[in-house]
């Protein structure tokens, strides 16, 4: 329905106005669909004396007896409106392209407004709504019922209060299904434009829109000023225009970052949330059902609010009386402006990428079908704990983002460089290459993995430089004997141009702290070989120097008291492998090699969880594979193996074990490391012959 619609006479002939001055008088348009749950909110409020419903409007008017006698009900907004007397309060439950003309109708003609959500379907709109209400001095109230919460005061003030410590971000999930039926329940529904006129329908704008909004209230994100950039990841598995399987991340002017990760595709409906997550603990508020669940080192608290009606706020607003209303709307209009922001960049966004069929099940039969994505519940928990879209984590469905520079052999793509300017800041953003393939394709390395989000793939990364992180995540003190969230993480960017020629790079690199003031300097260089067929040699060489001239201690939790847990300089994450075996030339099993400092390790096992053909498409999945590293330490070295493999896979170097290693001014410490990376089972003695027809691995 649009204002627009041709003229019709009213099923009712009664007039909106035959009721006493002192109560509000309230016309709903739009009785279907949620219209319905506005009608029995009427009801309720009406018995009790709150207001009067004195018309609807409807091309398609309700059943007779649904309503008493004294409603006026019409076609449209128009002929409501001409009947007159206006209505105080006009509710608006129609399709999202025709709430601006309606709610600018409404406005005009003298009359408050209750739009529900999304209010407008664009950023214009939006504009020309404010514009409208500022111009009449009206009342608009967004029909995002979450934010009657009496939840969201609790937070607000669980947040000031310092119990869950710093905010480190906030995270929106929302797992619901929608079957075919649900798309075919209007014309508009699935839709991004209808007709050429917008209606930006979607999960994270229409159907999840309330974890948005919610997260958007809890974020300290209300107007559109409130909001510095919204970058949007946009998929689809159903036959619509629309997204249904999406990440939206959100950067507030104050500093906060909120990743939201929805999905109409899951195997089973969930409660939405939004969580904080803090320093010292976390707050998910499930806010379909008012529940907050607090946990803190104390334990878990749960708590269930009550919730005030957004009807009942907007009325109680207009009787405090304007410009200056005692009662404040608890979902204004402007303090939608935040979530506009998101809906204007997913109107603007490019169309949805479709979601491969081959990683797409279909549930049920004919209308109650409905697409699961697979694994779609641990990739939103691992790109909200990362806050990274889905193209970022590498999903094969997902879009390519391309790496800084690829490394390839004879036409094989062995390994991809990644600048890290997407890492989150807690994750100590650095350069790393992922992935790492073996000539045949096996996807032999993990970045951002759910267990350690800050893994990123092979690189370069210290826990404890002068106090400084540049590992990521959780950083472990002597003082508190165990790993605390601290504003301490640094990062890892280029200086100036690298140096390239065939099989090598080599660039200058600059540590620099929380404070973005330079720490160390390095100097890294890549180099990869192809060895033969089914082998392909990588050589890492790194020195590190203090940016000023003072010395810069270099340590690790080994070196600040954990027992065992020396990582730190070079690193080698692994995914996920079956049969995994990990040895050296005298002993084998992550027990036995942890710690030890022998002339190589290696490790092999059969890499199925991500596998990419060699050719063109690089992107694309393919069964996995056998493959074995090995990683062989220089001639002169004496720094221990530092090796998992029950907790999470991974290689590493340790550079500081259970003692800082000091770089002093003029003096770099230099490290370098060599791995071969093979397709297929490789044992000691080929392992052996390898390494020694290699020569010294240069």
């Amino acid at each position: 329905m649009t204002q627009q619609s041709a003229p019709a006479a009213p099923a009712s002939s009664a007039t909106a106005g035959e009721v006493p001055a002192a109560l509000p008088r309230i016309a709903l348009v739009g009785v279907h669909g949620f219209g319905e749950s506005h009608l029995a909110n009427l009801a309720r409020l009406e018995q009790a004396g709150a207001l009067h419903l004195v018309a609807v409007a409807d091309p398609n008017p309700p059943e007779t007896g649904t309503l008493a006698g004294s409603v006026a009900v019409f076609n449209t907004l128009d002929q409501l409106l001409e009947a007159g007397p206006v209505p105080d309060v006009v509710i608006l439950a129609t399709p999202i392209q025709t709430h601006a003309p309606l709610a600018v109708a409404a406005l005009a003609a003298g009359a408050d407004v209750y739009v529900e959500k999304p209010p407008v379907a664009s950023m214009a709109q939006f504009q020309e709504v404010l514009a409208a209400a500022e111009s009449a001095g009206r009342l608009v109230q967004v029909g995002f019922q979450s934010l009657g919460s009496l939840a969201l005061p609790e937070i607000r003030n669980t947040i000031e209060s310092g119990d869950i410590g710093d905010v480190l971000g906030l995270s929106a999930t929302g797992m619901w299904l929608r079957t075919r039926g649900y798309f075919k329940r209007s014309r508009w529904a699935g839709k991004r434009s209808l007709d050429g006129i917008d209606v930006v329908d979607g999960v994270a704008t229409n159907a999840l829109a309330h974890a948005v909004a919610t997260a958007l209230n809890m974020a300290g994100a209300h107007t559109v000023a409130d909001v510095a950039s919204v970058e949007t990841d946009l998929y689809r598995a159903n036959d619509t225009q629309s997204d249904d399987t999406s990440v939206i991340r959100v950067r507030t002017v104050a500093g906060q970052t909120l990743l939201c990760a929805l999905t109409l595709c899951a195997p089973e409906q969930q409660r939405p949330s939004v969580t904080v997550h803090g320093t010292r603990g976390e707050m998910t508020f499930f806010y379909t059902e008012d529940e907050l669940v607090t946990t803190t080192a104390d334990g878990e608290r749960r708590e269930t609010f009550g919730r005030t009606d957004l009807l009942e706020n907007l009325l109680a607003a207009r009787a405090a009386g304007t410009p200056l209303p005692g009662t404040p709307l608890l979902s204004a209009l402007p303090d939608a402006g935040a979530f506009m922001c998101v809906l204007e960049a997913i109107r603007t966004a490019p169309a949805p990428r479709e979601i491969d069929a081959g990683h797409v099940s279909w549930e049920g039969d004919g209308d109650d079908a409905h697409p699961v994505v697979h694994g779609i519940a641990a990739l939103i928990e691992r790109a909200t704990k990362a806050q990274a879209t889905f193209a970022e984590l590498g999903v094969p469905w997902a879009r390519s983002l391309p790496p800084v520079r690829t490394f390839d052999l004879a036409g094989h793509p062995v390994a991809d460089y990644q600048g890290g300017s997407r890492i989150r800041a807690v994750s100590s953003p650095r350069p790393y290459l992922h992935p790492v393939r073996t000539l045949a394709g096996t996807v032999v390395t993990d970045h951002q993995p759910l267990d350690h989000v800050w893994h990123l793939g092979v690189g370069v990364a210290l826990q404890d430089v002068d106090g400084v992180n540049f590992w990521g995540g959780r950083t472990y003190t002597r003082a508190a004997g165990e790993y605390v969230w601290r504003p301490d993480h640094g990062s890892i960017d280029r200086a100036g141009e690298p140096t390239e020629q065939d099989g090598e790079l080599t660039e200058n690199l600059s540590w620099n702290g929380p404070d973005g003031a330079p720490i160390l300097t390095e100097q890294r260089t890549w180099t990869w070989a192809a060895v033969g067929p089914s082998v392909w040699r990588l050589t890492l060489d790194f020195a590190l120097s203090p940016a000023g001239n003072q010395p810069v201690s270099l340590g690790s939790p080994g070196s600040n008291g954990r027992v065992g847990g020396g990582y730190g300089g070079f690193f080698w994450r692994l995914p996920e492998c079956s049969g995994a075996r990990v040895w050296t030339p005298s002993e084998a099993g992550e027990s036995a090699v942890h710690g030890s400092v022998t002339p190589w390790l290696a490790w092999s096992g059969g890499f199925t969880g991500g596998t990419f053909d060699g050719g063109t498409d690089v992107g694309a999945v393919r069964d996995g594979g056998a493959a074995t590293l090995v990683f062989v330490a220089a001639a002169d070295s004496t720094d221990p193996w530092f090796v998992r493999v029950d907790g999470y896979p991974g290689v590493g170097q340790s550079l500081a074990w259970d003692a800082p290693v000091i770089a002093e001014p003029g003096t770099p410490v230099r490290r370098s490391v060599t791995v071969f990376v093979a397709d297929g089972i490789l044992g000691s003695e080929d392992i052996e012959t390898l390494i020694n027809t290699q020569g010294d691995n240069s």
